[in-house]
């Protein structure tokens, strides 16, 4: 079954999952009437970012994953986004399915530092399939998908930021060691500070040539 094709045909943010999630809606075909009675798929997407032009806010934000404008000849490699499976039911002909894909808001992953440096357009993603083909009428064939299919598609910037705020609503995330976090939490106990935000708040206050200009605060900190 090597002449299965894929096309993305859209995208959403989950409303419902447990973390932030995107869904992707796959269309396959299948050439002929013979039946296809199960795929087993793998996915991997990648962010191409040499396919999209970027204003000089983005190139700020993107300094630190690509470097100045001028090495992005060499610099704007693929990105890995996500690399997920898929169980399709049995068709003939053409149909299709939901793909689902668990995000992170870490912004440890470059992927997660790329997405949010964008001010909006879009983002071109290379989705690469492979994966076992059960096919046959009046029998049963196993098959490879092979490597080399492939669909190309332009997600709405504007997507991944609603999957973000429905998490996450007007706010960061950032992952720290677990000796890191004890330090902050015994700082803050020091402090009597009421929340994470007034612990930070406190720490950048005491922070030479610090600047919270702009930030704003749920609640006091201690002396």
């Amino acid at each position: 079954m090597t002449d299965l094709s894929f096309t993305c045909t859209g995208v959403r943010a989950d409303r419902y999952a447990a973390g932030p999630t995107l869904v992707f809606r796959l269309r396959i075909t299948a050439p002929g009437d013979e039946p296809v009675h199960a795929l087993a798929l793998r996915c991997q997407i990648r962010i191409e970012p040499a396919r999209r032009g970027y204003d000089g806010a983005e190139a700020d934000g993107l300094l630190d994953l690509f470097g100045e404008r001028s090495r992005w000849g060499s610099t704007l490699q693929p990105v890995q986004f996500a690399q997920v499976s898929l169980m399709v039911t049995g068709f003939t002909g053409e149909t299709e399915a939901d793909l689902v894909v668990p995000c992170t808001y870490d912004m440890d992953i470059a992927a997660t530092r790329y997405l949010d440096a964008l001010g909006g357009g879009e983002v071109p993603l290379l989705m690469l399939f492979s994966g076992t083909a059960f096919t046959g009428a009046g029998g049963f064939r196993v098959a490879p998908v092979p490597w080399d299919r492939e669909a190309q598609f332009r997600m709405p910037v504007a997507t991944w930021r609603e999957m973000v705020d429905q998490h996450f609503p007007g706010c960061g995330w950032i992952r720290l060691p677990r000796a890191t976090m004890d330090a902050l939490l015994a700082y803050r106990s020091r402090r009597a500070l009421p929340s994470w935000e007034a612990t930070v708040h406190d720490l950048l206050g005491n922070a030479p040539g610090a600047s919270l200009t702009g930030a704003t605060t749920t609640g006091g900190t201690a002396p």
